[in-house]
């Protein structure tokens, strides 16, 4: 089995193989994979007609549940050989219920298993985040009211020209992390990602919106579509002083890019209190459960 880093001219097979599983869970895009390939280091190996990923955190080998339409079981057997033959104890990562009944069936006693929370899904309805219907979204729609209490501002697709605006937005939020002490490698990593995802959203199939207020933009979101009937939304950056932006940018992007998609995935919240209350205060639908498998026989 060898494995190798993942380039940009992996996109179309690769996003072929991902669409065979047909999977909700976020990480089962080109893009994500890409764009974190630094800060994560991503390889990828094929083996019985599946690909299979490997990341690496903190020198610790994580592996995904093989992916797409060839054998599984033979491509996981061979990936036990491998790391055997590494002296690894092969750790899998990111697996859904359904992959974890099927380790269970197929290797009884040889994981133990663990819930990952702070890497779950939350997926919500279009329809719920298009509409903001309902006691339970009062206070965003007065949110997105005081936003709209004057008719200047718009709504513009990502395109050639207001991605250099964007870029400049990108480059206004790190500075205010500098300035208010806040910066992080965590937060120079986002700002890394954000750009490369800017500077290649047409590479790399993306889809963008962007919101402007008095002519500056003040919002914008970048996705793609996951799956047959989910959008994934990748990243989302406002200016927190501008009341409203978050809640609008995410409806105007909802309304005018994710219609024909059931469901939108907003990623996991990464362990992080303020994001983690950011995103269950939409009141996800599906919480998708991940699974960490460490082999034990």
């Amino acid at each position: 089995m060898i494995f190798r880093d993942i380039e940009l001219s992996d996109r179309d097979w690769l996003d072929k193989k991902f669409r065979e599983d047909n999977k909700k869970a976020c990480e089962f895009c080109f893009a994500n994979n890409y764009l974190w390939r630094k800060y994560f280091p991503t390889q990828i190996a094929t083996e019985g007609d599946c690909v299979i990923l490997r990341y690496y955190a903190e020198n610790d080998a994580m592996y995904v549940f093989p992916i797409g339409n060839g054998d599984k079981k033979k491509a996981l057997e061979q990936l036990f050989l491998y790391g055997q033959a590494k002296g690894e104890q092969i750790h899998l990562y990111g697996l859904l219920d359904y992959e974890v009944e099927q380790l269970k069936e197929w290797y009884p006693k040889h994981f133990r298993y663990e819930a990952d929370r702070d890497m779950f899904d939350y997926i919500y309805e279009t329809e719920h985040l298009a509409n903001l219907s309902g006691k339970k979204f009062h206070g965003k729609r007065n949110h997105i009211a005081r936003f709209m209490d004057d008719d200047d501002w718009e709504y513009e697709k990502l395109n050639s020209e207001n991605v250099h605006e964007c870029i400049d937005m990108n480059n206004n939020w790190i500075q205010k992390k500098y300035d208010d002490d806040a910066w992080s490698q965590e937060v120079q990593d986002e700002y890394d990602v954000v750009k490369g995802a800017l500077i290649d959203y047409k590479r790399l199939g993306l889809v963008g919106g962007v919101l402007k207020k008095y002519g500056e933009v003040v919002a914008f979101e970048i996705g793609e579509p996951l799956n047959d009937d989910t959008f994934v939304v990748h990243f989302e950056k406002a200016y927190a002083d501008v009341q409203g932006a978050y809640p609008m940018i995410n409806k105007q992007f909802v309304l005018h890019e994710c219609q024909g998609y059931k469901y939108v995935n907003r990623e996991e919240d990464d362990g992080e209190e303020g994001l983690r209350k950011a995103k269950l205060s939409y009141h996800p639908d599906i919480l998708l459960e991940k699974y960490n498998a460490y082999k034990i026989g």
